[in-house]
Order: C-alpha cells, then structure tokens, then sequence
C-alpha cells in the first residue's frame, strides 16, 4: 500500500513538474493536473494539501537534485578546475533536459506569486563553489590573489546568468555552449600560469561522459 501511494506521488509530481514547466503557476490548476495525470482531484489533494503544497513539493525536488552532484564531483580525483567545470556542465544538462529542474527554476522565478515559505536558492552553490575553489587554491591551481568565497559568488552569478539568458534566447538549447564560452572567459583569470582553459575544458567533458549514467535523474 505504501508503495503504490509513492507511486501516485511521483507521478502527480512528475505531471504536475511538466504543467508549471508549461504554464506556470499561476496557469496550472489541480484540475489540470488531474485530467493529465488521470488521477483524481481528491488523490492529488490527499498527497499535496493544495496547490501550494504541489508547488513547493516540486521546488523540493528541484532541490534534492544538486547533493548528489556536488558530493560526485567534490570527490573526485581530478584537478579540481576540472571538476568544477565538470559540474557546471553536467548541472547545464540538467536545466535543459530534466523537467523537475525546468519546472522548479520557473516556479521560483514566479516566487511572489505562490504563497508559501519555499527553499532559498544560490546559497548551497556558492558554499560549494567555494569548498571547490579553496581546495583548488591548496593544490596550487588557481591565481595567486585569489579569494576563493568571492570567486564562487561571482562565478554562480555569471552562471546562471548565463542560463536566463539561454533560457530567453533559445529554450536553453544552447546552454552547454554559453557555460562554455563563460568558462572560456573565466579560466585565464583562475588559473595558475601559464593558463589553459581549453584543456581544462577538455578534461571536464571527458569527465562529464565517464559519469553519464551514474547520476540519473530522480
């Protein structure tokens, strides 16, 4: 019994996931979600209290994506640039093909318009981004001078700017390529001499495609 109500949740979540991906919030209805989903008004109701709830419990999950990214590539043995432009990569494939993330990104872009307490967003980046960059800093990899905390706010500000714009421009068809020019940018100015952003770009995607697989989508 407990496995089949996880199953009804998942996929009223799921459906649910791909309607505020399309329509937003304010324009998906649980009825909506109801006649997709083919489950009643009252089932999504009993699992989700209310729209609201519906709302939030897809942005958790947007959520609940990123920790196992960030443990997989903090622990990995390559250079650590490598790993971050790696991440950063794999999170890019992720915004483009996973419609929870998709769906979790509009919803909280529309944030003032659902009336419940929902997760903060960029904070759990940022710390990430600068575990990464003190650790590259101790290996000998990054510029003399650099302060790993500022570098990690300007890097998660570039990058997801990097992603409103290929959102806005193209559906983020493009995105690999933009977080890819951004970085093309970026690196000379992290990098220990001499630099090489292309190499580090190389060694990323190499590590991005031995990992394809092992992290699947929730």
């Amino acid at each position: 019994m407990q496995e089949r109500a996880e199953a009804t949740r998942r996929a009223v979540l799921a459906t649910a996931a791909v309607l505020f991906e399309q329509h937003g919030y304010v324009g998906t209805s649980i009825s909506d979600v109801a006649r997709t989903s083919g489950y009643t008004s009252g089932a999504i109701y009993f699992h989700f209290g209310s729209k609201e709830g519906l709302a939030r419990s897809v942005l958790e999950a947007h959520f609940a994506e990123w920790p196992r990214y960030v443990e997989r590539w903090e622990s990995g043995d390559a250079p650590v640039l490598d790993r971050l432009v790696g991440l950063s990569l794999a999170v890019a494939r992720e915004f483009r093909d996973n419609v929870i993330v998709r769906a979790g990104n509009r919803l909280w872009s529309e944030r003032k318009t659902i009336p419940v307490s929902l997760p903060r967003p960029f904070v759990g980046w940022i710390d990430a981004t600068a575990r990464m960059l003190t650790a590259a800093d101790a290996a000998g990899e990054l510029a003399p001078g650099t302060d790993p905390e500022r570098a990690a706010r300007v890097l998660v500000s570039s990058f997801f700017g990097t992603h409103t714009v290929s959102d806005a421009l193209n559906d983020r068809r493009n995105v690999e390529e933009a977080v890819t020019d951004l970085w093309l940018m970026l690196l000379p100015g992290l990098q220990a001499a001499p630099t090489d952003p292309v190499r580090c770009l190389d060694a990323a995607r190499a590590l991005l495609e031995a990992t394809r697989g092992r992290i699947a989508p929730v």
